[in-house]
C-alpha cells in the first residue's frame, strides 16, 4: 500500500482537504498584487520641466530690499526632459519636474524623479524584485525540503509582511529596492510551500481541479489589484494595503497541517501519525485514523523509505537520466512562459487605454483560459494541454506583428489572448512539475523551475528596451520563445491519473518501463516489415 492508500483511509478528498486548500489559496490573491505592483506604484505620470525659482531679492547696506529686478519669465520647456535656457539654447531640467497628479497621486517615479536620465531606475526596481524572487526560489526551496513545508510557509508570511510594510515607509530609492528584494524572496518561498502543501494533501483524481483553483485565485488577485490600486492611488498606502494581510495569514497558519508524506520520508513517522489522525477526525473517519500506527505507516511506505538517502541537493536533479531529462525540459518551459508573460503583463501603459481597465481585462481573460485548460488537463492529459497552450500563445503574439498599429483594439485583443494562453500554460507547468518530481526533491525541483521563471522575468524587460531601435524584435522574440518551449514540453512523460512518485528510483523505474514498452512496440513492427520484404 502506498501513501495514496493511506490518504484514502483518512477520508481522501474530505472536509479537511477543502478547508486546508481554501486557507492556503487565500494568500495567493495577493501574490499577483506583489508581482504586478509596479504597474501602479511605478507608473509614469505626465510630467514637464519645473521652471527655475525666482532668486531672492538682496538687501541693501541699510537693510532695505534692493538689488536687481527679477529676471523675465522663463520660456516654455522643450518636452519633458529639456527646457529653454535662452532663445536659442536648451538645458536639462535642473530644477526637477512638475507631475500631473490627476490619475496617480504619488508613485515612486514622481517621488524620486525617476524620469529622463533616471528612467532606467524604474525598470531596475522591478528587476531587483524579480532577483529577490529568484534567490528565494533557490534558497527557500531547498530549505523547505529540509525543514518542512509549514515552517518555511510561516517564515515567508512573516518576512513578506515585515519587508512589504518597510517598503511602504522606505525613505529613499535604495532602501525601497532592498525591501522589495526581501519581499520577492518571501513571496517565492510562500508560493513554493503552498504548491507542495496543496498537492501533497490532495488525492490524484482531484489534483488537476485543485491546482486550477489556485490558478483562479491568482487570476482573481490580478482583478483585485486593479480595484485596490484605483481606490488607493498613493503608492505608499497601496504598498501597505497588499502587505499587512500577511500578518493575518501568519496567525491562522498555525492550524495548517505539515505534509504527512514529507514527515514519513524525513524519519518523523510518529508526528505523521498524529497529523493523519487529526485529518481523519476532521474528515469524520476517526476510527480509521486510530488504526494507523508508525509501524504500519513505515510498512506501507517501505518501498519509498528504502529508496531514501540522508540528504538531497540540487545535484540530484541531474544525477539520474530520467530526472535529468525532466529537469532540462521543465527549466526551458518555466523560463519561456515567464519571459513572454512578463513581457506582456508589465507593459500596460503602452496599450493606449486606462491602465486600470487593461489590468482588469488581462486578469479576466484568465478565467475562460483556465477553465478550458482545467478540463483539458483532466481528460486529455498534461503534456498535450501544455504543448497546445504554448503553441497558441506563440502564434498569437507573432500574428500581432502583421496587424496595423492603427488597429489598436485588434492588437490589444490579440495580446490579451496571448496572455491568457500563457496563464493557462503556467497552470499546466505548475501541476506538471509537482507531479513529475518525487517527494524528496519536489520542492527543490519546483524551486529551480521558479528560479528559471524569475530569470525569464528579469530578461523580459531587456528585450523590450530594443523596441526603440527595432520595433519588430520584441514581439518576434516573445512569440518565438513559447513555440520553442512547446517542443521541449513534448519530451516530458504524461502524468494523467499517475500517483505521485515518492522516490527518485520510482521515477527511474517508470522511465525504464516506458522505454521497454516503446521497444516492444517497435520490434513487432520491424518483424512485420521483414516478413513483407520476404513475401515481396
Amino acid at each position: 500500500m502506498s501513501f495514496a492508500a493511506v490518504l484514502a483511509q483518512v477520508g481522501g478528498m474530505g472536509r479537511f482537504q477543502a478547508l486546508h486548500t481554501a486557507l492556503l489559496v487565500l494568500p495567493l490573491l495577493l501574490m499577483a498584487s506583489h508581482n504586478l505592483l509596479q504597474n501602479f506604484t511605478a507608473a509614469v505620470p505626465p510630467h514637464r520641466c519645473r521652471p527655475p525659482a525666482a532668486p531672492n531679492a538682496t538687501r541693501g547696506p541699510n537693510g532695505t530690499r534692493g538689488g536687481p529686478p527679477p529676471p523675465p519669465a522663463a520660456p516654455p520647456e522643450l518636452g519633458p526632459c529639456r527646457r529653454y535656457a535662452a532663445p536659442n539654447a536648451t538645458e536639462p531640467c535642473r530644477d526637477g519636474w512638475d507631475y500631473d497628479r490627476s490619475v496617480y497621486v504619488a508613485t515612486i517615479v514622481s517621488e524620486w524623479d525617476l524620469v529622463c536620465g533616471y528612467r532606467q531606475l524604474r525598470q531596475m526596481a522591478q528587476s531587483i524584485y524579480m532577483a529577490g524572487v529568484l534567490v528565494g526560489a533557490l534558497v527557500l526551496g531547498s530549505l523547505s525540503d529540509r525543514f518542512g513545508r509549514k515552517a518555511l510557509l510561516m517564515w515567508s508570511y512573516l518576512q513578506l509582511g515585515v519587508t512589504g510594510t518597510c517598503a511602504a515607509f522606505a525613505p529613499n530609492y535604495a532602501a525601497y529596492c532592498v525591501f522589495r528584494f526581501a519581499s520577492g524572496m518571501a513571496l517565492s518561498g510562500f508560493g513554493l510551500s503552498v504548491a507542495c502543501l496543496v498537492v501533497e494533501w490532495i488525492p490524484t483524481p482531484y489534483r488537476a481541479i485543485t491546482v486550477a483553483i489556485t490558478g483562479f485565485a491568482y487570476t482573481l488577485g490580478q482583478i483585485l489589484l486593479a480595484g485596490v490600486a484605483y481606490a488607493v492611488p498613493h503608492w505608499r498606502w497601496l504598498q501597505l494595503a497588499v502587505s499587512l494581510p500577511f500578518f493575518f495569514f501568519l496567525l491562522y497558519s498555525w492550524w495548517l497541517a505539515e505534509s504527512a508524506r514529507w514527515l514519513v520520508l524525513s524519519g518523523k513517522a510518529e508526528t505523521a501519525v498524529k497529523v493523519l489522525q487529526r485529518v481523519a477526525r476532521i474528515n469524520g473517519r476517526a476510527e480509521e485514523g486510530e488504526k494507523i500506527t508508525a509501524e504500519i505507516l513505515k510498512a506501507d511506505m517501505q518501498k519509498e523509505l528504502a529508496g531514501m538517502k540522508s540528504s538531497y541537493t540540487v545535484s540530484d536533479l541531474v544525477r539520474t537520466p530520467a530526472i535529468r531529462r525532466i529537469f532540462l525540459c521543465l527549466s526551458i518551459v518555466w523560463f519561456c512562459i515567464s519571459f513572454s508573460y512578463y513581457g506582456l503583463a508589465m507593459d500596460l501603459q503602452n496599450f493606449g487605454v486606462s491602465i486600470y481597465l487593461i489590468q482588469v481585462i488581462f486578469g479576466a481573460v484568465d478565467f475562460p483560459a483556465k477553465v478550458v485548460v482545467t478540463i483539458s488537463l483532466s481528460y486529455i492529459g498534461r503534456r498535450v494541454t501544455l504543448v497546445v497552450s504554448l503553441l497558441s500563445a506563440g502564434l498569437v503574439i507573432i500574428a500581432n506583428i502583421f496587424v496595423s498599429t492603427e488597429l489598436q483594439t485588434v492588437r490589444t485583443a490579440l495580446a490579451v489572448i496571448g496572455k491568457g494562453c500563457l496563464s493557462a500554460s503556467f497552470n499546466c507547468v505548475f501541476l506538471f512539475t509537482t507531479e513529475l518530481y518525487p517527494t524528496p526533491i519536489r520542492q527543490t525541483g519546483l524551486g529551480f523551475g521558479s528560479t528559471m521563471a524569475r530569470v525569464g522575468g528579469i530578461v523580459a524587460p531587456l528585450v523590450k528596451m530594443m523596441d526603440e531601435y527595432y520595433p519588430f524584435v520584441p514581439p518576434v522574440v516573445y512569440g518565438a520563445v513559447p513555440i520553442l518551449s512547446a517542443v521541449a514540453a513534448g519530451f516530458l512523460p504524461e502524468t494523467l491519473n499517475v500517483p505521485l512518485p515518492d522516490t527518485i528510483e520510482e521515477v527511474e523505474t517508470r522511465y525504464k518501463q516506458k522505454q521497454m514498452e516503446d521497444t516492444k512496440e517497435k520490434i513487432p513492427l520491424q518483424a512485420q516489415d521483414k516478413a513483407l520484404q520476404k513475401e515481396a
